[in-house]
């Protein structure tokens, strides 16, 4: 039997994407949805969802049985389908590149703080070439306080103001 005797030819098997790819696109639409669920209020408040999505969404955040949340992520998946995927992609790796710049900026701050309490004026030389509008008395006044404070046991309230401080001047690359 030749294809055309079977009823599909060559050039109508191109046009339509097959099972596996229809399954794949599925898994991916309901991947994206579970990653919807995990988002933070404040996160998902600032996305344009359809209402019937949205509402799909809250109800998985309330679901604690296994099934029922795999259920309703199948769920959330088939609506999927019907919005458009891109911006809503876009937007969650924008969300994940700022939560990864946010971690970095935490990471420099805690080793900048930490360089300061070892090295003292030294470290305080290289941080100003670092950060152009340092206010250098107090990040001095800072860093010989929180040394006290190591010293005597007590709380480390400057070591803390120091890195609250250092966090809100660094930047990270994509800044």
């Amino acid at each position: 039997m030749s294809e055309t005797e079977q009823g599909t030819n060559p050039d109508e098997r191109g046009a339509q994407p097959s099972k596996s790819q229809r399954k794949r696109e599925m898994l991916a639409l309901q991947d994206l949805g579970a990653a919807l669920v995990d988002l933070g209020e404040g996160q998902l408040a600032r996305l344009d969802l359809p209402e019937e999505l949205r509402a799909a969404i809250d109800e998985a955040r309330r679901i604690r049985q296994r099934g029922a949340r795999k259920r309703q992520l199948q769920y959330i998946g088939r609506l999927m389908r019907a919005v458009d995927a891109e911006p809503i992609r876009a937007a969650l790796a924008g969300i994940h590149q700022r939560d990864r710049e946010a971690v970095q900026r935490h990471h420099q701050a805690e080793c900048w703080r930490e360089r300061l309490l070892a090295e003292g004026d030294r470290a305080l030389g290289d941080l100003g070439a670092e950060i152009a509008d340092l206010d250098r008395q107090r990040v001095r006044q800072w860093v010989r306080a929180a040394q006290a404070e190591s010293r005597e046991g007590k709380p480390p309230r400057a070591a803390r103001a120091l890195f609250r401080y250092l966090r809100e001047r660094l930047r990270s690359p994509g800044e």
